[in-house]
């Protein structure tokens, strides 16, 4: 059965944009992404997130019932290299979004992170109603982000539109392995066979969560609200947390890739000294995130597996 909605994916040439934007186009949705320098103009238009112009013309043109919020400045070590232009795409521009949206009575799915949350031992998992507290300034402009969206919903009375969406580090299919912090740990993996000696962080845990199932997880939360008329959507929940249980430290990726390919790791050595008092980046050690909220709305929270992901996805890169 065709179906007549229509989905706008902001960030839509990003490693995570894509794959939000296929998993509607497989579930016959009218699909649009917004980009910028990658944009073809056609199925991705060019759209500076920052210009109210810019997203008011791309709304008025593509009608969305729902926009999925993917653009960010999501590198740690970026933000704190350009704090105004963080905060202005990462909260200023997504309050401007989610005013529009309002107006168009388009749900607006943003995607934020579990570093919003300060991740000391023993407080994982966290629930998503649990008390907040970024340990850096790319976590802080995402928690300030989603109030930014759902103070704006609020103040507009469309509550039950505007939604937060958190999830972990993610993996998946790459254009280039630095679009995420662990599909990069394959080319540590190669440098390490030329002699070169690693030092790998073995402290923080990770739970590494593929792009894909995060696609189908927007799609799903999008029809289930979407289905529910004003008063029910107002009762639903407006924070939602998804992950995957998977849970490495880096050191632990980068052996477990040297074992999927057959390649050495002695060269890459384990660092638990954890963060650097010095450094401005400071991470949390454990951020997981408890998918509860989610498994209540009945969304399928089940993850592909990392290990026989990678298994599959590196055969083709096997001597």
């Amino acid at each position: 059965m065709a179906n007549d909605k229509t989905v706008l994916v902001t960030g839509a040439t990003g490693f995570l944009g894509r794959q939000v934007l296929k998993a509607f186009v497989r579930r016959d949705w009218t699909t649009k992404g917004t980009g910028h320098s990658r944009a073809d103009g056609t199925d991705v238009l060019k759209v500076d997130l920052t210009s109210s112009q810019d997203v008011a013309k791309a709304l008025e043109t593509v009608q969305p019932q729902a926009v999925i919020h993917c653009a960010a400045n999501r590198f740690p070590d970026k933000v704190d290299k350009d704090p105004q232009g963080t905060r202005q795409l990462n909260v200023e521009a997504t309050r401007e979004l989610a005013r529009l949206c309002a107006e168009k009575d388009a749900l607006l799915i943003y995607i934020s992170t579990d570093y919003v949350f300060p991740g000391k031992p023993g407080e994982a998992p966290y629930e998503a109603d649990a008390p907040t507290g970024p340990t850096n300034m790319y976590g802080q402009t995402k928690l300030d982000g989603e109030h930014a969206v759902l103070e704006t919903f609020k103040a507009a009375g469309k509550e039950g539109l505007g939604l937060v969406l958190r999830v972990p580090v993610l993996y998946g299919d790459a254009e280039v392995p630095s679009e995420s912090a662990v599909n990069v740990l394959m080319d540590v993996l190669w440098k390490a066979q030329g002699g070169e000696k690693v030092s790998m962080e073995h402290w923080a845990l990770r739970y590494p969560t593929n792009t894909e199932d995060i696609g189908r997880v927007c799609h799903d939360v999008a029809v289930k609200y979407l289905a529910a008329d004003e008063r029910q959507r107002a009762a639903l929940p407006k924070v939602l947390q998804f992950s995957s249980e998977d849970k490495f430290t880096k050191y632990e990726i980068c052996q477990l890739f040297g074992e999927i390919m057959g390649l050495s790791t002695e060269n890459i050595q384990p660092n638990t000294e954890g963060n650097d008092p010095n450094s401005t980046v400071q991470r949390p050690y454990d951020c997981h995130l408890s998918t509860k909220v989610l498994k209540e709305l009945d969304i399928d929270v089940s993850t592909q597996d990392f290990v026989g992901w990678w298994r599959r996805e590196v055969r083709a890169f096997r001597k």
